[in-house]
């Protein structure tokens, strides 16, 4: 059933660009005025978010104490994009990836799960600093719907969960020990609806991780407000993102300002993270489009720019981490797909 929904979503998406070839006439215009040096420099700039995706881990892994190569961080964090694409499990996946690399490494597993979780909350946050200024530009412009503003609250709260979890790790292992003892014990009960054998998540192992959070964070090197660094690192990781927004324009020769790159870039990003299917197939390249248009973007070439930019920082990443976590498991043994299981 849950194949059976992503299909759908993924179809549905591909539908609404699918129609948009009714303007199959300034489709083809717009393409005859394509730069394909510009489409060059896109994935340049997306080479370059590799690594400062790896620089962003590094300066984590330096707060609490452990040094390792910018390259290797940003290998393993490429192919643990690609774990979370292949099996989205909110991020989980990724940060088993990260600490499995850690004990083949000889690095402290319960550190390294330590900066992996830090990361996910630490880029969220930065995110949400661009999205602030993206909701500005479409307050002022009038395009600020509903559906923007509820999608930004349940990000925001997911972010707040998740410094929450990490704050109680900071302060009690107990605690936080028995918030994810419980948060399993309900799912387990969700789960055992559906089917009746087995657990789905371990009650012991729930501590467990709690000990691993917290043992991560007794080897803190720096004060807490040395965070802001990684989350520095974090909003240039999305600048370049919408430099490779900006190159999608430039490739078409589609005229655009500052307002509709924060703004378009912003609404995208937003459904990417809280859409139910991994990375937002299907979701972004529908939303896309329609959000550009808005921002006074022809249809025709919103649908150009959207798969122009989708093809760079989705699909390139994903053949990358492909790549990356092929050579990683030829090193060493496959992750498990959670923490908690």
């Amino acid at each position: 059933m849950k194949k059976f929904f992503v299909m759908i979503i993924i179809f549905s998406g591909i539908a609404i660009i699918a129609i948009s070839f009714s303007e199959l006439e300034t489709i083809v215009k717009t393409l005859q005025h394509a730069h394909l040096g510009f489409f060059i420099l896109a994935i340049v700039f997306q080479a370059i978010w590799f690594i400062t995706t790896g620089r962003m881990y590094q300066s984590i892994y330096h707060l609490l104490g452990i040094e390792e190569s910018i390259l290797t961080l940003s290998r393993i964090a490429t192919a643990a994009n690609f774990v979370n694409v292949v099996a989205p499990t909110a991020g989980v996946g990724g940060i088993a990836l990260f600490a499995s690399e850690a004990r083949r490494r000889g690095h402290p597993a319960g550190k390294v799960t330590v900066a992996a979780a830090l990361f996910l909350s630490l880029d969220q946050a930065a995110f949400l600093c661009v999205l602030a200024v993206g909701l500005m530009v479409l307050a002022q412009r009038n395009d600020l719907t509903a559906g923007d503003i509820s999608a930004s609250f349940f990000l925001l709260s997911i972010a707040l969960s998740y410094a929450f979890i990490l704050y109680l790790g900071y302060r009690s292992e107990e605690k936080l020990g028995n918030l994810l003892a419980k948060i399993a014990r309900a799912v387990n009960r969700v789960v055992h609806f559906f089917r009746k054998k087995g657990e789905y998540l371990s009650e012991v192992r729930a501590h467990e991780f709690a000990h691993e959070i917290s043992e991560g964070f007794a080897g803190l090197t720096e004060k807490p407000t040395s965070l802001v660094r990684p989350v520095l690192w974090g909003i240039l990781d999305k600048v370049l993102l919408m430099l490779v927004l900006v190159c999608s324009f430039l490739a078409f020769e589609v005229h655009f300002s500052a307002d509709t790159i924060i703004a378009g870039f912003s609404i995208a990003y937003l459904f990417l993270i809280v859409s139910p299917t991994p990375s937002g197939i299907g979701i972004v390249e529908g939303l896309m489009p329609i959000a550009l248009t808005s921002l006074g973007v022809i249809w025709s070439q919103s649908v150009l720019i959207t798969l122009v930019y989708r093809t760079v920082t989705f699909w390139v990443p994903f053949g990358v981490g492909a790549w990356a976590f092929r050579s990683l498991h030829t090193a060493g043994e496959e992750p498990s797909a959670s923490p908690l299981s």
